[in-house]
């Protein structure tokens, strides 16, 4: 391995480290505290599909 094959794969190493970082980051300041509601009337609603009791025989 040359040492310009060396100093590549430190400069692709470190570049993913860094975008790891930088995701995580983002991550953590705008997603991490989002919380997504799920109503099981409204989507059935949206998909056309008819509800049923919960634990309800058929």
């Amino acid at each position: 391995m040359t040492i310009s094959d060396k100093r590549l794969r430190r400069h692709l190493l470190t570049a993913v480290l860094i975008k790891l970082v930088v995701l995580t980051v983002l991550w953590w300041l705008f997603i991490k505290d989002s919380r997504v509601s799920v109503d099981s009337n409204t989507i059935s609603d949206r998909f056309g599909v008819p509800t049923s009791a919960q634990g309800a025989s058929k």
